[in-house]
């Protein structure tokens, strides 16, 4: 697994935490995040919208295919389902 840096804000109920219990948890959040983070979860919960075709694109590859295009065209819209 790839470790990244990324800067997390963890808060902790108690004041009387040790570092190596705020490391492991900084551990798990990291692997929940990069598990999540996918493309493929990406490509679940957004969708593209293209006004220009008037269609609504929701298949994983072709959303895929969409973002790394080089030259965007305009009003095409990436829109999250929720």
């Amino acid at each position: 697994m790839k470790t990244g840096n990324r800067d997390l804000l963890v808060l902790m109920k108690y004041d009387s935490v040790s570092d190596a219990a705020i490391e492991h948890e900084v551990t798990l959040l990291s692997n929940i995040l990069y598990s999540v983070e996918s493309i493929h979860s990406f490509c679940i919960a957004n969708e593209v919208i293209d006004v220009n075709k008037y269609k609504i694109i929701q298949k994983p590859h072709l959303i895929q295919q969409a973002i790394r295009e080089k030259s965007h065209k305009p009003f095409i819209f990436i829109c999250n389902k929720n």
